[in-house]
């Protein structure tokens, strides 16, 4: 991709559909996050231990995530019916955490219908996209961009966790200042949980559905 930093009149729906271009298909982010955790590696510039231990962690959940998440016959008729041609372009990286219970869910609304595309790039190959999709200042990940293909917008943004997630992680912050250790095993137990119900919630609700 040619790089967009000297372009000031670019916009953002442009460097939605710019970045896509280079997207990876969800088989090949998992295959390339399989691969990462078998040679012992990460994506990233930041090859440390921590975060070779998340990529193969995040390799394993969602291994069975992709095989155990299921959605309600009703949800899946709505997502099936819909007619308007959609981009999920996420922003990720084989370390996120929060990314391991998302990806799946997102990946298998894309299978239901047709019409909707969903790529992945990597947050630290493309910072200008992330820049622009920040989380309250924060380059925080998992993003999603929901883009209408045909009317070159955006519908919407999500991330970096669902709604209820999000609640935790913030009243946590509030009486203790960061999210230690203890709390992303305690947030990853209740994605387990949950079984990624609140994260089709959300994302349902940024959809056209009927």
């Amino acid at each position: 991709m040619e790089s967009l930093e000297n372009d000031s009149l670019i916009t953002e729906h442009e460097l939605v559909q710019h970045t896509a271009l280079k997207g990876m298909d969800y088989a090949e982010y998992r295959n390339l996050v399989q691969d990462l955790a078998r040679k012992g590696q990460t994506t990233g510039p930041v090859q440390s231990e921590a975060n070779i231990d998340y990529t193969q962690l995040n390799d394993r959940r969602m291994a069975r995530w992709d095989k155990t998440l299921k959605f309600p016959v009703e949800v899946e008729k709505r997502i099936a019916e819909l007619e308007t041609k959609l981009l999920f372009l996420v922003i990720t990286e084989s370390w996120c955490g929060d990314a391991s219970p998302s990806l799946p869910v997102m990946n298998k609304i894309a299978e239901l219908n047709p019409n909707i595309e969903l790529k992945m790039v990597l947050r630290d190959e493309n910072l200008e996209l992330m820049d622009a999709f920040l989380t309250h200042g924060a380059r925080s990940i998992p993003k999603l961009i929901i883009f209408d293909v045909e009317r070159e917008r955006i519908l919407g943004e999500w991330g970096p966790r669902p709604t209820a997630a999000t609640q935790m992680a913030e009243a946590y912050k509030q009486q203790h200042g960061t999210l230690s250790a203890a709390f992303k095993k305690d947030l990853q137990m209740w994605y387990n949980k949950d079984k990624g119900k609140n994260i089709l919630e959300d994302l349902l609700g940024l959809l056209p559905l009927k």
